[in-house]
């Protein structure tokens, strides 16, 4: 017997402006931490805000923004 797996499809559901926002305020953050010479766990667990932003924000694909049903996406209308 074969085992199937469901595939989900994540559809875009963040903006453009809310995309460069979040690569903005990820390269910040991580600039911010590396300035101030955090080392160690702590340097990795304050690392995990930026990288979720950046994860998001390159992907279009924000899962709470799907778990609230919110979406910023807004498609180009073709002519």
């Amino acid at each position: 017997m074969f085992f199937h797996q469901r595939l989900t499809i994540m559809h875009q559901n963040v903006g453009f402006a809310d995309r460069m926002l979040r690569i903005l305020l990820a390269a910040f953050m991580s600039a911010g931490l590396l300035a101030r010479g955090i080392t160690g766990p702590l340097f990795l667990a304050w690392m995990t805000i930026p990288l979720l932003l950046l994860i998001t924000g390159a992907s279009g694909y924000c899962p709470l923004y799907g778990l609230l049903g919110i979406s910023t996406y807004h498609p180009t209308l073709k002519k």
